[in-house]
């Protein structure tokens, strides 16, 4: 008997079922005022020995972000270059995330046996995920009410034969998580479109898909343009709509060392949270027994949504500074050799009204004016932001007015300058490279079709929000998922959960239990696969595979822990052997020799793919290499040929009386939708995730007070509402008219129709809400 059973079986993090949380669980202390230090490294350590042997930990550990070693799949943040990278170089959150994949603990067909569907569909997020790693095939047939073992050769038939049997190629979706390498995503990309569809969602599409659509009309590329020597020298940094103490830590040390080179920072969050204030880095001295560094150096403590109207206030404060000191604050010459719509948008700049901008962003004139002055005093300047910019309605807009802001100054293809979204998934980035994207372009298609000899379809297929609809419109049967959890990633859980369920067959490929595989379409599968901890062995030998990271590096991860199961299977061979089954050889493409030997995907994608000639051999240097950025050699790939102004109109999100602003988020003891704990001991709660923090001079004008519950109610244009029940309400510095709740608990507020302009990404932020009290049930009703 495993560890990990006898774990399970002693109830140790046995959770109730989901919403059944105890009455007194929840306790608030003051949130933290910096982040990391010693408390980090406990905390890592104890979840990750919870979960494995301390030797188990320490391969992972040690190698983990080392040349040659295991890339950590908890978040994109580039590495430093080899020679400068610390023997520990891993954050909390990337040790936690690491081990839980390295977990002893086993699911088994026992399992399966003795839990229904309908019971794992009732248990937390973290009760599934705490149960421990899959370990063999399973199928859950129709009318049944239990998951039941099948081998490889017969799930992998049936789900071919489901394929084969649809009225057409575009009656399937295949979802792609970040967690999949680049040759998985390119092998599962070139089978969808081999079988004939280009319905090839992915989490981008819930993530970053605003970043995409602005950096790629207004500069030609859909990625940053900033690698970590930029951020180390530049002299002002904007952290902009995101928390890197949770979400990326080890950004912080880019922004400690530049700190150490005399950069600022300025911070624009709705909360203040404990990483953008100080740092204590766990691998320097001063981190354990100092101060350790202060990151933030000013806070702009702005609404919800209101940083397009910040940085419009902040264009046309430089636009006047020009007219006041002509010649000596915009950079001509860069406007005139490498840009477009200046005018237009500088005449609409000089409109933006400073009552809107107020209202907007609850920030006074002078506060913006401050920031404008170290705008005026910094050569180098580069802006970060992640989803507290891209999940609003008008985050296109919002980006593409950052955009404006740094072309103003000349803050692009220089060294220390730049964009630099922050995305949150080890290989999102490189998933979208690979061709995992709904609408990739005719030059990519092109390239296919000469090399494997099949014309590829060329119709746009679904995004994630498209491929819900599609489901539960009937025209979607088949859903594929290659890691993820898609039905807690996306909005409007009820409505997505409904969809999945009039699916004939759903399928997840994955590493652990999650709530996805308890929302069953006629048939089930779960097709267990190897963790990137883990040695991957084919015909040809051991494998490797590769990833690339927010900035525009492509490395290699290579496991060093045994096999979780001698059943598993790799993602590359499961998709490799389900192309064969499915298409019968009607398109000739080597699936077996891809399977055996992942050099000759990579020896494809080279011929394919710009910027990756000689991959295999330019992959294995140490730190291995980095893909040209058009932007940094002064090209930029628009349809004019030069990067873009843009006209925004203003946007200025309003609540009625009464209600507030919400924004959704992460707590730090968490990756993605699943929760290690019910702690976010950074914002001082413990205990609970069914909790709301609002601002204090709100609760008191709403009459409520700390530990009340109440239901949050979604408030739409249309008159619909949506309920997220028995919420307790927390006191917290959130800015003024707004409030903050955990996901995947609130995504049941989104509705599926509230997606951003022109990127079609569900809107999480900005979400109009109302704090219904909760009648108290232990008091006995008026007679």
């Amino acid at each position: 008997m495993t560890e990990g059973r006898t774990r399970r079986e002693k109830g140790e993090h046995m959770q109730k079922p989901h919403g059944e949380e105890s009455e007194t669980s929840l306790s608030v202390t003051p949130p933290k005022k910096w982040a990391a230090g010693v408390p980090a490294v406990v905390h890592a350590l104890e979840y990750s020995l919870e979960q494995t042997s301390p030797r188990r930990t320490g391969v992972d550990l040690l190698t983990m972000n080392q040349v040659g070693g295991i890339d950590c799949p908890g978040c994109a943040w580039a590495d430093p270059a080899p020679g400068r990278r610390h023997r520990n170089e891993y954050c909390e959150n990337g040790a936690k995330h690491i081990n839980d994949e390295a977990t002893t603990r086993r699911v088994t067909a026992d399992f399966f046996r003795e839990h229904s569907v309908a019971d794992l569909a009732g248990r937390s997020d973290m009760w599934l995920n705490q149960q421990g790693r899959l370990t063999e095939p399973m199928i859950k047939r129709p009318g049944s009410a239990h998951y039941e073992p099948i081998g490889w050769n017969d799930a992998l038939g049936v789900l071919a034969e489901e394929l084969k049997s649809l009225a057409s190629p575009d009656e399937a979706v295949f979802y792609t998580s970040g967690r999949a390498s680049n040759e998985a995503a390119f092998v599962l990309q070139l089978f969808a479109r081999a079988f004939g569809t280009n319905n090839l969602p992915d989490c981008s599409n819930m993530c970053h898909e605003s970043s995409g659509f602005a950096l790629s009309e207004t500069l030609g590329t859909g990625k940053g343009t900033v690698g970590l020597d930029d951020l180390h020298h530049a002299d002002l940094i904007f952290l902009v709509g995101q928390n890197p103490g949770s979400n990326h830590p080890r950004q912080l040390s880019a922004l400690e060392e530049a700190k150490r080179n005399g950069a600022r920072i300025v911070a624009v969050n709705p909360l203040p949270e404990a990483g953008l204030r100080r740092f204590k880095n766990p691998q320097q001295p001063r981190g354990v027994v100092g101060r350790g560094t202060r990151i933030a150096d000013r806070f702009l403590h702005i609404k919800p949504g209101g940083d397009l109207a910040l940085f419009q206030a902040l264009n046309r404060l430089l636009l006047e500074a020009e007219d006041a000191r002509p010649g000596t604050v915009l950079d001509h010459d860069f406007i005139d050799a490498h840009t477009t719509g200046f005018e237009e948008f500088a005449r609409h700049a000089r409109t933006v009204d400073w009552d809107d901008v107020r209202a907007a962003t609850g920030l006074t004139r002078e506060e913006i004016e401050k920031v404008r002055d170290e705008v005026l005093d910094s050569e180098r300047v580069v802006v970060c932001w992640a989803m507290g910019i891209t999940q609003h309605k008008h985050g296109v807009p919002t980006v593409r007015e950052i955009v404006n802001f740094l072309m103003l100054r000349g803050n692009l293809g220089r060294a220390g300058t730049g964009a630099c979204p922050v995305r949150g998934h080890s290989n999102v980035q490189g998933d979208r490279t690979m061709g995992i994207w709904e609408q990739m372009p005719d030059t990519f298609l092109d390239a296919l079709r000469d090399e494997f000899g099949f014309e590829p379809p060329r119709a746009h297929g679904l995004d994630s929000v498209n491929s819900i609809k599609a489901m539960r419109e009937g025209r979607v049967k088949v859903f594929l998922a290659l890691a993820g959890n898609f039905v807690r990633a996306a909005p409007d859980s009820e409505v997505t959960e409904e969809a999945m369920r009039s699916c004939r067959l759903t399928a997840h490929i994955s590493t652990k239990l999650n709530r996805s595989h308890t929302v069953c379409g006629d048939t089930a599968l779960i097709l267990p696969t190897l963790g990137r901890t883990e040695r991957d062995v084919q015909a040809d030998g051991e494998q490797f595979v590769t990833v690339e990271n927010s900035m525009s590096e492509v490395h290699t991860s290579r496991g060093r822990l045994a096999p979780a199961s001698p059943m598993l299977l790799s993602e590359i061979a499961i998709l490799c052997r389900l192309a064969r089954l499915t298409l019968d050889g009607r398109v000739e493409i080597p699936w077996e020799t891809f399977e055996g030997d992942y050099h000759t995907i990579r020896d494809r994608i080279a011929r394919i793919v710009p910027g990756f000639h000689d991959f295999n051999a330019r992959v294995t240097r140490p730190g291995g290499f980095q893909l040209p950025n058009p932007v940094n050699e002064g090209v930029f790939n628009t349809e004019v040929g030069k990067a873009l102004f843009t006209r925004n109109e203003s946007v200025v999100p309003r609540a009625p009386e009464g209600h507030l602003l919400l924004q959704t988020l992460r707590s730090h003891d968490q990756w993605n939708t699943v929760p290690y704990t019910d702690n976010d001991r950074y914002r001082g709660i413990h205990g609970s995730r069914h909790v709301v923090l609002v601002n204090p001079a709100d609760l008191s004008e709403l009459g409520l007070a700390q530990g009340d519950r109440v239901d949050l109610v979604s408030v739409w244009a249309d008159g619909t509402e949506r309920r997220a029940e028995n919420f307790q309400v927390v006191p917290y510095p959130a800015a003024k008219g707004s409030a903050a709740a955990y996901y995947p608990e609130t995504n049941v507020l989104v509705p599926l129709d509230s997606v951003a302009d022109i990127s079609n990404q569900p809107t999480s932020k900005g979400i109009v809400v109302r704090l219904e009290p909760v009648p108290d049930r232990t008091q006995p009703s008026p007679a």
